[in-house]
């Protein structure tokens, strides 16, 4: 199985050594591993220079795009360059984070599921944060969806999705997508994966409204988009959150910002999403 690897990396030398240390020591060597340098004013570059003299099957490509640290957009737009540099006999295409560090079967555990199950679209382990010297679950973490620092696509699935979205909520689109078309998601939370930077850590002031714009864009609909909006703010205990993400939603609609799915997609996304809300409630 070739496993291939997309790292976007902006401003990532603290932390990059460890995740390429980490990848290097997998059970299963990658068939490529690609880290997009995305106008890092720091030593990240260097740093992985370092690692391509020394492992053939590792790659650094250079970008030059905002600072901003957008969520969305400037990332999968640093993937979607790298992913330009893939081998195309590919089987397996990943987007990791450049603050990871992965148990060293990672991607054999994840082969494994892949290999039992082809319907399997996409698969991940758990992503953990260190509090007070203890390793302890993110909780942006959940069972049934698979978080977006550490995707990995069986690539017909992938084809089939039409790649990644450049926007906020990339990576629920895709598994929405991919529901569309009968693939399946799974999270195998005996694959415990350090986060070094918790998500959302280097979001700037423009990224509030982002999650409500994205609602919009995924044809969500006011209703589950202001469920959504509340039960994010009272998770995050942010009260601000559930209008930001009404502002959000609304600017959408008055500049008619371009759907992220189609009418048939975004149908079967409200049906899904409401019949997840009543079961929860019921």
């Amino acid at each position: 199985m070739k496993v291939a690897i997309i790292i976007p990396a902006h401003n990532e030398a603290d932390f990059i050594c460890q995740t390429l240390d980490s990848l290097i020591e997998q059970t299963i060597t990658p068939y490529q591993l690609i880290v997009v340098n995305d106008n890092s004013s720091d030593e990240t570059g260097n740093l992985v220079l370092e690692y391509c003299s020394q492992h053939t099957w590792i790659e650094l490509v250079d970008i030059e795009s905002s600072n901003d640290h957008l969520p969305g957009s400037k990332i999968i737009n640093a993937f979607n360059e790298g992913f330009k540099l893939v081998k195309q006999d590919y089987d397996f295409i990943c987007k990791f984070d450049a603050d990871l560090i992965f148990p060293k079967n990672y991607l054999e555990k994840l082969m494994s599921h892949f290999d039992g199950h082809h319907k399997l679209g996409m698969a991940s382990g758990f992503c953990y944060i260190e509090k007070k010297g203890t390793w302890v679950l993110e909780n942006l973490t959940r069972k049934d969806h698979i978080r977006g620092a550490l995707k990995c696509y069986r690539r017909a699935c992938f084809e089939e999705i039409g790649g990644l979205k450049p926007a906020m909520g990339w990576d629920t689109v895709d598994e929405l997508i991919a529901s569309y078309y009968g693939w399946e998601i799974l999270t195998d939370d005996s694959l415990k994966v350090k986060h070094l930077k918790p998500t959302g850590h280097t979001y700037n002031k423009a990224a509030k409204l982002l999650q409500g714009e994205a609602m919009y864009r995924m044809r969500y609909g006011l209703g589950i988009t202001a469920i959504s909006g509340l039960k994010l703010a009272l998770k995050k205990q942010k009260p601000r959150l559930f209008m930001d993400y009404l502002q959000g939603y609304f600017k959408a609609k008055r500049i008619k910002q371009e759907p992220l799915v189609t009418k048939d997609q975004g149908a079967f996304i409200r049906q899904k999403r409401w019949k997840g809300i009543f079961q929860k409630l019921f």
